[in-house]
């Protein structure tokens, strides 16, 4: 019987829709529960490419497998479809993004079930469906409404916040002042990235090194419009402290980690002279205060035009709008030359009363710290190279640690910088009475926080990276905020029973040139009336994408819902997320937003877990090969053709060289999924992308190998549906051993993700069992139960053949007997002074001495002993042996 993928493929596919057979299980009594998440897709134009299948083809396999170990397992699918493509689309046609996105997704749909991903299409959610987005509304209300306790490390319903006395006395405004001035979400002024182009605004992550915005690659520039914040730095600690416990890879918990950007050191506060501001700055090194030979302000500090004086205000006028050119990657670039004009102004460091000059410069930001820093440029190489430029003074205030006298002379003189650590000189003032001379870093440190906490200079602090959440866009095509604005100043939150606010109907979805939302022309839907005929306007702003993505993995637990944002019970069995994969390209926003809003539900008591992901693995890139004439330039796949193994333009005729690279459309070199489920089938995608590699590492896509996976699989429908191969009776030992081993292999493979080795095994098996020519229904029965999860629609082929009437999506794993794992022989390596030399099998039962005499006997070993006697042998049973020759 020949394999047709073709027939047996889309059979399984209606069987499982028909039947519903992976429905998520409603009992929740089940000890044992399994949640398994993929990073949901934004639904584009272009369909699946063959990087979705293989995230998407891990969490199935797991998923099949718990759900056969006896799990309940919840593996949903949706939709992350809010974003600027649509909308760019139907600026470009007329077509109402609703309507492309809806198209989109049946796309994608029926792609994703045409590779049998045994997902619960019951939990389907789509983040612009109403009923959705509704709870994405709700939340933000839910932030609105909460104010953060830094005494009990928490957030706290706003009602519960005491308000001082003298703030109630000064009336109702400076009250609700007060009380948005602690809201975890606030409406403020922010200076923004604003793309001309796409005209929106960028987040800062989204501004590219060179100033471009990522998505059009247009230049963008600095705008003050009113946005949405969310206060996420108050949850920094907590962000922090939990990364530790989860289990996700390194890397990406570091990149939280750096993200977030924990500093501990001091606020320290300057007098401006002949002004009565104080300009405070934050530093992680305050004991290097005596070092402090200038400042520097950040363009955007607010107090740049109250210091400057009038003949330096044109200079540093224009400095500021070339700084708004920059993007905080590049101001922030270490190898870019130093750049900074003077204000004329100076302040007076606080440990030794000198005036030190201030200076604006774009490679300090308003984002971190406090816009302004001391500069300490005989300790620090920016500083430095500012300090040489511009001819500023530099003084040492730590002894070098050096050998050579002309280097300690050249850095004591300031000619050199020095950024190791030292005991502290020229670092003492008789005026102020402080004096470090002599201390370590931790001494030092600790005495000039002391010393500036006893006089009301300056403060022990710690900072973060992390900046407030810019939660407004610019766009259509977004969830709005269930917002009012009214005319005297006010704002109101919609009331939970007004969800969802829905998106009005417009004509047309181009944002204003000033910066003004599509939605401030949608008319009726904008213009509101309270009863006491107070006018307001509603939020023309709507949230980003990153919104629905937040808190998607909570709505899957029980989409259909509409009193409540789930049921607890149900969150409460089935959160924490137990497996989630996903790109590492979300690696900080996506996962740093999400947690924020997950410790905010969690202290207001909505959910049951202190985070949302226990188990995190990205998947790595699929490349593709791309070709590359001699100088470089990249040539289109479909203008090459291979000739004798050698690859030529078919333009030029020129050899041009075959390089693997990243997919894309100019390179013509992306791979269509159903072009490959077309002449293989589904199996054999799934099959093939598992078996790369290892599921985390990038590798290249190559056809040719396909054809061996779909040649594994055929040989295995070949032999299992054969019935002369089947027989009833005592199964042969060496196929028992062989399956157990395969089944334990297979079975630690899944649970570690390791999937191109289970694979690999059953091709072991299946090499023995052709070798072999029989096995039993038990054999046949339980080496299809452990292929299923990586070749679905073969393996429910192939166990109806053997004979049952029943899916085996429910069927147990197979149980190992141990008994059947232990071997009559072992391979030892064996070693002459450490160096493996040959291996050996032996009897797994002997003894040590006659190990011994049987490496010696071996004829291997003459060569290696050369005539000499051992001084010792080394064995250790069932691992090594080792030979020492003197």
């Amino acid at each position: 019987m020949e394999y047709n993928f073709k027939e047996i493929e889309p059979k399984w596919q209606r069987y499982w829709e028909e039947n519903k057979t992976f429905k998520t299980p409603e009992d929740l009594t089940n000890p044992k529960k399994c949640y398994v998440l993929d990073m949901y897709p934004y639904p584009s134009g272009a369909g699946l490419h063959v990087g979705h299948p293989e995230g998407y083809t891990a969490t199935d396999i797991y998923a099949r497998y718990k759900r056969m170990k006896g799990f309940n397992v919840l593996h949903p699918m949706g939709w992350d479809a809010f974003g600027l493509p649509a909308e760019q689309y139907a600026i470009q046609t007329g077509t109402h993004p609703a309507v492309t996105t809806r198209n989109n997704c049946d796309t994608f749909r029926r792609q994703i079930k045409e590779l049998g991903l045994s997902y619960d299409w019951d939990k389907e959610i789509n983040t612009t469906d109403p009923k959705y987005y509704k709870w994405t509304q709700w939340i933000f209300i839910q932030l609105y409404n909460t104010w953060f306790d830094e005494t009990l490390q928490k957030g706290r319903p706003i009602s519960e916040l005491k308000i001082p006395e003298e703030i109630l006395s000064s009336g109702a405004g400076e009250t609700r002042k007060y009380i948005d001035s602690k809201r975890l979400a606030y409406y403020g002024d922010a200076q923004v990235w604003w793309c001309p182009s796409c005209r929106i605004v960028c987040a800062n992550e989204e501004v590219l090194n060179d100033g471009s915005h990522e998505k059009c690659g247009n230049i963008v520039g600095k705008r003050n419009l009113k946005q949405w914040m969310l206060r996420i730095p108050l949850y920094a600690e907590r962000l922090l402290n939990g990364i530790d416990g989860l289990n996700w890879p390194e890397g990406i918990k570091d990149m939280q980690r750096n993200w977030i950007g924990k500093s501990t050191g001091a606020e320290v506060d300057f007098k401006i002279d002949g002004m009565e501001e104080i300009l405070t700055v934050f530093t992680t090194r305050p004991d290097t205060l005596f070092g402090a030979t200038y400042m520097v302000i950040a363009p955007e500090h607010c107090l740049v035009q109250n210091i400057t004086l009038p003949e330096h205000r044109e200079k540093v006028n224009e400095y500021i709008r070339a700084a708004n050119l920059k993007s905080d990657l590049d101001r922030t670039d270490l190898a870019k030359e130093k750049t900074g004009v003077f204000t004329g102004r100076y302040a007076i460091n606080p440990v030794n009363r000198k005036k030190i000059p201030i200076w604006v410069a774009d490679y300090v930001l308003t984002g971190y710290g406090t816009g302004a820093i001391m500069a300490v440029p005989a300790h620090d190489t920016r500083d430095f190279e500012f300090a040489l430029k511009f001819e500023l003074p530099i003084v040492c205030i730590q002894d070098p640690d050096v050998e050579d006298p002309g280097q300690r002379n050249r850095i004591i003189r300031g000619e050199e910088c020095w950024t190791e650590d030292g005991r502290y000189i020229n670092s003492s003032d008789t005026a102020t009475g402080i004096d470090i001379n002599g201390l370590n870093k931790e001494e030092g440190i600790s005495r000039i926080i002391g010393w500036l906490e006893s006089e009301g200079l300056g403060k022990a602090k710690i900072n973060y990276k992390v900046r407030d959440w810019l939660f407004s866009r610019q766009r259509y095509w977004g969830e709005p905020f269930p917002v009012i604005h009214w005319e005297d100043g006010e704002i109101t939150l919609l009331d939970g029973k007004e969800l969802p606010l829905e998106l009005p109907e417009l004509e047309k979805f181009l944002p204003g040139e000033t910066g003004e939302s599509p939605l401030a022309n949608a008319g009726d839907w904008l213009e509101v009336t309270d009863p006491n005929g107070r006018k307001g306007r509603r939020e023309t702003n709507t949230m980003p994408q990153w919104a629905g993505s937040c808190w998607y993995y909570l709505r899957f637990i029980d989409p259909d819902n509409d009193e409540h944002i789930f049921d607890r019970e149900k969150e409460k069995y089935w959160m924490p997320v137990d497996l989630y994969i996903g790109g590492a390209e979300h690696a900080v926003l996506h996962l740093l937003y999400s947690r924020f809003w997950h410790k905010v539900l969690y202290d207001l008591g909505i959910v049951s877990t202190d985070e949302p992901y226990t188990r995190l693995f990205n998947q790595g890139m699929i490349l593709a090969f791309a070709y590359e004439n001699e100088t470089g330039a990249k040539i289109p796949a479909d203008q090459v053709e291979e000739r004798d193994g050698r690859f030529y333009n078919t333009e030029t005729g020129a050899e041009v060289r075959q390089i693997v690279a990243k997919m894309s459309k100019s390179l013509k070199n992306v791979v269509n999924p159903e072009d490959v489920t077309q002449r293989y089938g589904a199996d054999s995608l799934r099959l093939y992308e598992m078996f790369m590699g290892p599921l985390d590492v990038m590798k290249p896509w190559d056809d040719r190998n396909v054809k061996g996976v779909f040649n594994f699989l055929a040989r295995t429908f070949r032999f299992f549906s054969n019935q002369e191969n089947i027989y009833y009776g005592k199964e042969d030992i060496e196929i028992l051993k062989g399956l157990h081993k395969t089944i334990k292999k297979v079975e630690e493979d899944i649970e570690n993700l390791k999937f191109n080795t289970a694979i690999s095994e059953m091709m072991i098996f299946l090499n023995l069992v052709y070798r072999k020519g029989k096995v039993t229904r038990e054999t046949a029965s339980s080496f299809v139960l452990i292929l299923s999860p990586f070749a679905p629609h073969l393996g429910e082929e192939l166990w109806q053949l053997l004979g049952h009437d029943t899916t085996l999506a429910y069927e147990p794993w197979p149980g190992v007997i141990e008994e059947y794992l232990k071997t009559d022989v072992f391979e030892y390596p064996v070693s002459f002074n450490g160096k493996m030399r040959f291996k050996t099998e032996l009897p797994a039962d002997l003894e040590k001495d006659e190990i011994v005499k049987a490496v010696l006997a071996d004829e291997r070993a003459e060569k290696w002993l050369a005539g000499k006697t051992p001084s010792n042998v080394i064995v250790v049973p069932g691992k090594i042996v080792n030979i020492v020759i003197k």
